[in-house]
């Protein structure tokens, strides 16, 4: 094979510093600019050099390679200090019992139990809104996504000082994760307000969520909640130590899940509001779905088949703003990506808003557009150029469950609520554990009373 040459730099580097200061800056920018170097790119972050793959074809072929390209680099190792080693974080050598033990869980007959829970607290939380009302989108997406997710996982709900507690530490950690992901050791260990305000949520909420799993396990009770499949899951395939979840196991999966299902469905939810209060050509359409399926009523699982337009809207959101915008894995054996050796150890950069942004993948690729969508569309998306879930044996689990939340309360909302945008409002992407709208804020337009 032809020598390739080495393998091509990314402009803008400093001595010492390397791409921190462009990625920190402004990381959007910073990301979408690199396929014109090519398919894979070298960046430096301080003393961590990593490739970042920009190709389609690479970025699928690594996550379907998930034992050469395993979970690690510096966006796992973050979420390893709060998760430990759940199903999103675990190395692959455990992901094979844990997806078999989880995967009942999320059986598509379990589906509609958890969608009540999305029906309920969305009907619920717009029910005590008021015309006129001006709302902190981001705030009211947050808190409605934590309260399905305590539903979904707990059926009963804890305490209110737990809960309270919980729902706190979960935002310090958010806050502050996208930051220590590119924060080099020691200066992640300072004594700073930051890092002593992160490193107390991470060590007091898996002790928080510990305490109700003891609590629960010692009532025997089935709930038919998701922490009841996870206490009563089986994997006969495994040996007799290990065909059962441990207390501490069953808490690495609710801290991943607490994780992975609040922030990022709280920030597409957000998202999708705030393009529609940009698009009301759009925002017009999706209210002649909903009056037609819903005539009013809040959107349950049946109806879901019928919200075709509102699916739409929700997987253009995706493409737009993909919570999970950046993440890493690292090389475990020799090997290649397309022209290029690539050396065990290697640290891989991919990024789902680099690729949904790419021309030559999404014509027009910054407007919004749920008819891209469209099963009668002439030119659909290529299917390994969308990754708002990731790709191969490790896309979340909880993919089906996300999307029909979104849905449900995407649709829940606008049967009865305009939010409309505030004049000389800026809203600019905050780049935590998930990619969110910050500076969001919507007036509440009773749709009922303005008709």
């Amino acid at each position: 094979m032809k020598d390739p040459g080495p393998i091509p730099t990314a402009a803008g580097g400093l001595p010492l510093l390397g791409h921190l200061v462009p990625l920190l800056r402004n990381p959007l920018e910073f990301l979408t600019r690199l396929p014109r170097h090519g398919d894979l790119v070298r960046v430096r972050l301080g003393p961590l050099q990593a490739l970042v793959v920009c190709d389609p074809a690479l970025v699928s072929h690594v996550l379907r390679d998930e034992r050469t390209f395993d979970k690690g680099g510096p966006a796992f190792d973050r979420a390893r200090e709060v998760a430990g080693n759940g199903l999103v974080t675990c190395p692959h050598s455990d992901h094979r019992r844990q997806r078999r033990l989880i995967q009942p869980a999320f059986h598509p007959t379990r589906l509609p139990g958890y969608a009540q829970a999305a029906t309920t607290r969305t009907a619920e939380a717009t029910g005590s809104w008021q015309d006129g009302e001006i709302l902190d989108v981001l705030a009211v997406a947050q808190e409605l996504t934590a309260r399905i997710t305590v539903d979904t996982l707990f059926s009963t709900t804890p305490p209110p000082d737990l809960l309270t507690q919980a729902l706190d530490d979960l935002n310090t950690i958010f806050n502050n994760m996208s930051v220590r992901m590119v924060t080099p050791p020691p200066l992640d260990r300072l004594p700073t307000q930051r890092n002593r305000r992160y490193h107390q949520a991470r060590a007091r909420l898996p002790r928080t969520l510990h305490h109700l799993v003891t609590e629960r396990r010692a009532t025997g009770i089935d709930h038919g909640d998701l922490l009841s499949m996870l206490l009563t899951a089986h994997d006969h395939d495994s040996g007799p130590a290990e065909q059962m979840l441990t207390d501490d196991e069953i808490t690495e999966q609710i801290v991943t899940f607490f994780l992975a299902a609040t922030e990022t469905s709280a920030a597409a939810l957000a998202w999708a509001l705030h393009l529609l209060g940009q698009h009301p050509e759009i925002e017009k359409r999706l209210h002649a779905e909903v009056d037609t399926v819903l005539g009013g009523r809040p959107a349950t699982h049946a109806d879901l088949s019928r919200l075709d337009l509102t699916g739409r809207i929700l997987t253009e959101t995706l493409r737009l703003w993909p919570p999970a915008w950046f993440l890493t894995r690292r090389c475990t054996a020799d090997t290649h990506l397309g022209r290029y050796p690539v050396p065990i150890g290697t640290t891989i950069f991919y990024s789902a808003h680099l690729l949904h942004r790419q021309a030559d993948l999404y014509p027009d690729p910054d407007r919004f557009d749920p008819d891209r969508w469209a099963s009668d569309h002439l030119l659909p998306p290529r299917r390994e150029a969308f990754i708002p879930f990731g790709g191969g044996a490790r896309k979340c689990i909880g993919d089906r469950y996300a999307t029909n939340e979104m849905v449900l309360a995407l649709a829940t909302i606008t049967t009865r609520w305009r939010l409309q945008p505030l004049p000389g409002s800026r809203v600019r992407p905050i780049l935590g554990a998930a990619m969110s709208p910050g500076g969001l804020r919507m007036r509440a337009v009773n749709r009922e009373l303005r008709q």
